[in-house]
């Protein structure tokens, strides 16, 4: 495993402007060409956190992830970031999910669907529920994306590793991208330390800034926390674009030196 380079991409999202976001994330990342591994935007990034926005959902083959094939490629970097899309996938016909797109070069799109909805603003009302959690690989490194709300549910983020067959943890960096409101700021920086500390990973975090079409202020503090809870780089209230270099052997041997996985509690996870 290599070191990876990570691009937290912090910016005042528009709301309900998916083409206007789209040219405005691409002139923030236009600058990262071949200088950086994996590009993280924010939760919901074409536009804002908006119930409403599920009128104007896209597909799988909309211009949203026509936008991040292309940038992925351009860049010869992976890009992430969630959008509301519209699926007729199987039984979940004409369902909208806030889902995480994971863009590669080679014009792969995978995908994560948000699990835990945000009953506190309704979108357990609008929106479907998300039933798997993923683990991507990517230049070496195995990586979980989740959105926002899932960081408050340890039991779902928890990196896991089976004793009996001496496998590998699941992952080595756990990332969130979300729309934080600024009044449950001193949640955010909390719950992220625990869960880089308690899952012996990296984590990277990307919140928007700027106030929503809701009146909801956003601080930001995007920030990329490694293995013993430290920030490796954390942002302001300001839009901005950071970018971190994952040091894949400080990981390993930190997970030598203390391996509280071979001490962890074996479970599954069911879904009702």
């Amino acid at each position: 495993m290599k070191d990876l380079r990570v691009s937290l991409v912090q910016g005042a999202t528009r709301w309900h402007d998916p083409a206007g976001n789209r040219e405005y994330y691409g002139e923030l990342i236009a600058p990262l060409r071949k200088r950086t591994d994996l590009v993280v935007l924010p939760e919901t990034f074409t536009s804002g956190f908006s119930n409403e926005a599920i009128h104007n959902a896209e597909t799988m083959d909309g211009p949203t992830v026509t936008w991040m094939r292309a940038q992925s490629k351009r860049l010869d970097a992976a890009i992430t970031g969630s959008v509301q899309l519209r699926t007729d996938e199987g039984q979940d016909s004409s369902r909208v999910y806030n889902r995480m797109l994971f863009a590669t070069p080679d014009g792969n799109i995978a995908h994560y669907d948000k699990r835990h909805l945000f009953r506190f603003a309704g979108e357990h009302e609008r929106y479907a529920a998300g039933l798997d959690r993923r683990t991507i690989e990517w230049r070496g490194w195995r990586i979980c994306p989740l959105v926002c709300y899932d960081l408050r549910f340890p039991v779902f983020a928890r990196n896991r590793y089976n004793v009996e067959r001496k496998d590998q943890l699941d992952y080595d960096l756990l990332i969130f991208v979300a729309n934080w409101p600024a009044a449950r700021s001193y949640a955010w920086h909390t719950l992220l330390r625990a869960r880089a500390i308690e899952n012996l990973c990296y984590v990277a975090a990307v919140n928007r800034v700027g106030t929503d079409g809701n009146g909801l202020a956003y601080d930001g503090d995007s920030a990329l926390i490694d293995f013993m809870g430290h920030p490796a780089s954390e942002a302001g209230d300001e839009e901005v674009v950071s970018t971190t270099t994952l040091l894949a052997s400080e990981l390993a041997a930190h997970r030598a030196r203390f391996p509280a996985m071979l001490d962890g509690d074996a479970f599954s996870i069911t879904q009702e």
